[in-house]
């Protein structure tokens, strides 16, 4: 009896803390050197597409974040009963039922912004990122470091939704979710120095902002660059 009380503390003893320094890594990492987008070069449609307005990518970002840990767990959950030959079939339910859901509640509470959204909220079902990260995470690792993978993973993610669209909203109309920023006595109408300029709202100006940011952060950390 005494060893196996004695068995039991240690087993308590060595079980990982929720937040341990690997844990918080699963987190903290897509922020930096594996960003989805800037590093592993993934989601990129989405970022050039609804990163006009900072409102949308918000929501985006809420939303695949939302889809992401769910799907995670879900998956990780479901790791050992799952075929292999027919795991990407139940990954691909998973997603387009949680992203369904996710799509009738904006519809729901933020009609404006889900017609914004458009189709890109359907098109989170084919988000590379998401599938990605149910291959190559959930699938071999336990629902909570799935759920914290995915919390990372999408909030690297949102994050550069955010930096491009507010640069694109600000600089493309003077305006920050929907207010004036740029105060009107600037504008060369009004006998400023100021003028909005229209390219930041076109598409180009989104990949080139995705290239600037992806440019710092390799002269920042010169192992990101890959050789020839």
């Amino acid at each position: 009896m005494a060893e196996v009380t004695e068995a039991l503390e240690k087993q308590k003893k060595q079980r990982e803390p929720l937040f341990s320094k690997k844990n918080r890594k699963l987190l903290s990492d897509p922020f930096n050197d594996d960003n989805p987008i800037t590093v592993q070069v993934l989601g990129i449609c989405s970022a050039l597409a609804i990163t006009v307005k900072l409102y949308p990518a918000i929501v985006m970002a809420i939303s695949v974040m939302v889809v992401l840990a769910a799907g995670n767990v879900i998956i990780s959950l479901m790791r050992n009963l799952i075929p292999n030959r027919i795991r990407i079939i139940v990954q691909l339910v998973v997603v387009a039922s949680l992203v369904i859901l996710v799509d009738q509640v904006l519809k729901a509470y933020v009609y404006d912004v889900s017609k914004e959204l458009s189709v890109f909220v359907g098109l989170i079902i084919t988000n590379c990122i998401i599938m990605g990260r149910f291959e190559a995470f959930a699938l071999g690792n336990g629902p909570w470091k799935s759920f914290l993978d995915g919390i990372g993973n999408a909030a690297g993610y949102g994050i550069i939704l955010i930096i491009v669209a507010f640069f694109r909203e600000l600089l493309g109309s003077g305006q920050l979710l929907g207010m004036q920023i740029i105060p009107e006595s600037w504008y060369l109408d009004n006998g400023g120095f100021y003028s909005d300029n229209g390219f930041f709202l076109l598409p180009p100006m989104a990949l080139i902002a995705v290239g600037i940011i992806i440019w710092i952060q390799r002269s920042r950390n010169r192992e990101l660059i890959e050789e020839n």
